[in-house]
């Protein structure tokens, strides 16, 4: 694979979430760091951005709400925008015909929410035939309660997730290597 058939998704980075009552500002900093380094990455490298809304028909994500827009500071001057109703970015948006019609054959997967959205799109890219970068350190998400009731922490959420889609659906990626292309070389 190489920069040429490869672009980037942002998925859900929208200030809808701020509104709902898991939001948490612990890992918020640091999910924008890595989250714009590999948007900024990604224009320099000429990888096209493309930018996903989940939208609703009431609420905070519905577009009357004024909350699917770009979540604060992040600045994504997107390639091509996408608005969604699934988890997956690949149903019922557009976003597979953008793909193939533009050669896209590699694609790196960030945004909100690690565990659902993020990962759900991962798995659907892969079982699509698209090879995928996914960055764990640009997706954000929550700390959640199981059914046991055992608070699992965003880190625990994001190593999980991490694990389940390593060597079978993505290849697991820092920002610096989806820019770049290159696997992760083992410890």
């Amino acid at each position: 694979m190489s920069i040429a058939d490869t672009a980037l998704i942002v998925i859900d980075a929208q200030e809808s979430f701020r509104h709902r009552p898991y939001w948490r500002d612990d890992d918020v900093a640091a999910y924008i760091g890595r989250q714009q380094a590999l948007v900024d990455g990604a224009k320099r490298n000429g990888i096209p951005v493309v930018q996903i809304f989940h939208v609703e028909e009431s609420g905070v994500f519905s577009e009357a709400s004024g909350f699917v827009t770009t979540l604060a500071p992040l600045r994504i001057d997107a390639d091509v925008t996408f608005r969604k109703r699934r988890h997956s970015a690949l149903v019922g948006s557009g976003l597979d015909v953008w793909l193939t019609t533009h050669g896209i054959r590699r694609v790196i997967v960030s945004g909100v929410r690690t565990e659902q959205c993020c990962e759900t799109t991962a798995r659907h890219a892969s079982d699509l035939g698209y090879d995928v970068d996914y960055v764990g350190e640009a997706t954000l998400t929550f700390p959640m309660v199981d059914v046991e009731g055992r608070e699992w922490s965003a880190a625990e959420i994001r190593a999980r997730t991490e694990l389940v889609l390593a060597g079978r659906f993505a290849r697991i990626a820092t920002v610096e290597e989806a820019l770049v292309g290159m696997p992760r070389t083992a410890a």
